[in-house]
């Protein structure tokens, strides 16, 4: 098979220090090399990235600043094709210019005659309407649309994108793997156990309502539990600085049992974290990609809620919220937790099916772009 060379744009979130959004570049990256390699394919990737030094450092791509017009325009006239994605991109709760950049990429790439995807994205929530005939239109001209949830879905056919355009599958990282120097140690899944026996807490958190309460009650949920059983906390911060200070916040709010915990400060690459979460018991989280690693490594999860993306992806595990930011009830998320580290194994009889569906289909995407352009 003679092989085929192909130089693919990315465009997502990339290069702030976001875990979770690293995490899908990582694994957007590995499925494209890995699906390449089997259809003869050689991906020569470029990232736009708000840090193009750091993400060419980190996973030996060449990187191009998202933010400089010629740039991006350079980089995507000398590119075969653009992907836009993963993440929650397509959405106007951070701000109202967050959705026209990600379509104007796409249109640019679209004027200059090369194909675009969408892979797996989150898309949501759009409050405005005004935006709804510009994502139609880029839309439209895409080659392939992925989301990563059928309220997504649904969503865009809303919009008017027809629904047989659509494929829903998960978020690319369900298909992350560990690293090569990273497993999870002891008994399966049960590989963080602390040096007195007592089960690792993982924790994630993050800031979102003004007077902490969200944070104040996830302190409390913790104290409950360390009051009903001897635990280990771990803090696993998926945005630096901005989450291990709010780690620091719920660790104050702990009393006499601060020393049971710490923040992990050493896992800046996606798949370190993966590890770290990997070695977990338990992962209590508010980021949605502590969720999805959690899931990955088959570590039981409680989600607390504060976007749509948390709820929908608990969907897909048949699992609820245990809380969420605007209605939190200490006591009854402590009780799922001490439930859930009773019934490990129920859990991951009852979602390891679900699991394994996910991480399969987690590719699906990167077969799909491979395939367009080796048929």
């Amino acid at each position: 098979m003679v092989a085929v060379v192909k130089r693919i744009a990315i465009s997502g979130y990339y290069g702030f220090g976001n875990s979770g959004d690293e995490a899908v570049l990582q694994s957007i990256l590995l499925a494209l090399r890995e699906e390449g390699e089997r259809r003869g394919v050689t991906v020569e990737p470029v990232v736009l990235s708000a840090d193009p030094a750091l993400t060419s450092e980190m996973y030996g791509v060449r990187a191009a600043h998202r933010m400089k017009p010629a740039e991006i325009a350079k980089t995507i006239r000398d590119c075969d094709g653009l992907i836009s994605g993963g993440g929650s991109l397509l959405q106007d709760a951070t701000g109202v210019m967050t959705i026209p950049y990600y379509l104007s990429v796409l249109k640019l790439a679209q004027l200059l005659g090369k194909p675009t995807f969408v892979y797996a994205q989150g898309i949501g929530p759009v409050n405005r309407r005004l935006f709804d005939p510009l994502i139609r239109s880029v839309f439209r001209r895409c080659r392939y649309i992925s989301v990563r949830d059928p309220e997504s879905a649904e969503l865009l056919r809303r919009i008017g994108v027809g629904k047989e355009r659509i494929e829903v599958v998960p978020d690319p990282v369900m298909g992350l793997p560990l690293g090569s120097g990273e497993r999870k140690t002891g008994a399966p899944y049960a590989g963080a156990t602390a040096e007195n026996g007592a089960p690792v807490v993982g924790v994630s958190v993050r800031y979102w309502n003004p007077d902490r309460s969200e944070l104040d009650g996830i302190a409390r949920v913790l104290r409950l539990l360390c009051e009903a059983r001897s635990v280990k906390i771990r803090f696993l911060p998926f945005h630096w600085p901005s989450d291990a200070e709010a780690s620091q916040h719920v660790i104050a709010g702990l009393g006499e049992f601060a020393a049971s915990a710490e923040i992990v400060r050493d896992a800046a690459h996606p798949q370190q974290m993966l590890a770290e979460v990997g070695r977990c018991d338990l992962l209590i989280g508010m980021r949605l990609h502590s969720l999805i690693y959690a899931a990955s490594q088959e570590v039981p999860l409680v989600g607390i809620s504060y976007d749509p993306k948390i709820d929908q992806f608990l969907h897909r595990l048949n699992m609820q919220p245990a809380g969420s930011v605007a209605a939190l009830v200490p006591e009854k998320v402590a009780e799922q937790a001490a439930a859930l580290l009773d019934g490990r194994d129920q859990w991951r009889e009852r979602t390891g099916p679900l699991i394994a569906r996910l991480k399969q289909e987690a590719h699906r995407p990167a077969q799909q772009i491979i395939g367009y352009f080796r048929p």
